[in-house]
């Protein structure tokens, strides 16, 4: 998709269409990240969202026991 850099005042700025705004959620900024030869531009997400749903998912696969134990064998709760 080509856009048009446009004069905005003393900057310059593109419009991103209706659609792309809406598929990518897009609404008031986005992230900028400056490469060697290219911007990458994503849509601020809020933080943890779609967790939730990550660690329903982790449960009904198993995938949520500890990896290492609370307590090891060489130590007790009453040492914390």
């Amino acid at each position: 998709m080509r856009l048009a850099v446009v004069s905005i005042g003393n900057s310059k700025g593109i419009r991103i269409p209706k659609a792309v705004l809406d598929k990518y959620q897009i609404s008031n900024s986005v992230e900028v990240e400056m490469r060697e030869d290219e911007l990458v531009l994503r849509p601020i997400r809020k933080p943890r969202e779609g967790w939730e749903e990550a660690f329903k998912q982790m449960h009904a696969n198993g995938d949520d026991r500890l990896l290492i134990p609370d307590v090891f064998d060489d130590e007790t709760w009453e040492e914390w």
